[in-house]
């Protein structure tokens, strides 16, 4: 079943009725050739409902719908997990806001590291901030998420840091930290209701300075195991095991 994220004033609890409007119009019309009578799941982004609705009737600028039911039990995952992940090379980035997105992601921070090759001056970074969040929403949609996650501006990592400082589990993964066993110790002790932070440094790493900010900010340096893992394969790793760990409870 085809899922559409519209804005909650689009949908009439009281009279049963949902209104798709923008580039959903031409999607459903003309790409997937849909039809009156058709069932099509839309959600708002706010509530973690999903509302099955029928096509009534496909218009020029709007498709009109008739809600059926709605759907209470929520997809998302019970805690709040936020990437900061440092600007990686060529589109990567693309890659990874979609993965991170398919395993339950609530945010994403792009973070320019001192060891970034990528530089984005601020007309670029808009460009690129709309492309990755039009990549979140398409995720957001084949995965049958209930929110869109939000794909936030560019920031430095002392404003990444501080972004993360109330947050209740902070992790880093760094080359340097050593023991598998306190790495096991923080993913076992994930549980529900939570804000997680996970940084995810660029191709080169992060610089010491970067580390010892983020330990005086309550970020905690772990390892991920015995091999150095490319910036899109780490953030993936960690994310499945929180993922993993959260949806066991």
């Amino acid at each position: 079943m085809y899922q559409f994220f519209v804005e909650p004033s689009q949908i009439n609890i009281s009279d049963k009725s949902v209104i798709i409007l923008g580039a959903d119009v031409n999607h459903i019309k003309n790409v997937l050739r849909m039809r009156p009578g058709e069932e099509i799941s839309v959600k708002s982004g706010a509530d973690g409902k999903e509302y099955r609705c029928g096509i009534v009737s496909l218009e020029a600028d709007r498709i009109l719908c008739e809600l059926r039911f709605v759907k209470e039990d929520s997809v998302e995952l019970p805690a709040k997990v936020w990437l900061f992940q440092c600007l990686p090379k060529a589109d990567k980035m693309e890659f990874i806001v979609q993965k991170a997105v398919e395993l339950g992601v609530y945010g994403i921070v792009p973070v320019a590291s001192k060891r970034c090759v990528v530089k984005l001056d601020e007309k670029k970074a808009a460009s690129k901030i709309a492309r990755w969040q039009g990549i979140a929403e398409a995720a957001a949609k084949q995965s049958k998420r209930a929110i869109v996650p939000k794909v936030w501006e560019v920031v430095d990592f002392s404003r990444a840091a501080a972004m993360a400082y109330d947050m209740d589990v902070r992790i880093i993964p760094y080359e340097m930290a050593e023991g598998m066993g306190r790495t096991r110790s923080i993913i076992e002790g994930l549980r529900p209701g939570q804000s997680i932070a996970v940084f995810i440094g660029p191709e080169g790493g992060f610089d010491e300075a970067e580390i010892r900010e983020a330990v005086q900010n309550g970020v905690e340096p772990v390892t991920l195991g015995k091999r150095i893992l490319r910036t899109e394969t780490a953030g993936m790793t960690v994310l499945s095991w929180v993922m993993y760990r959260l949806e066991e409870q």
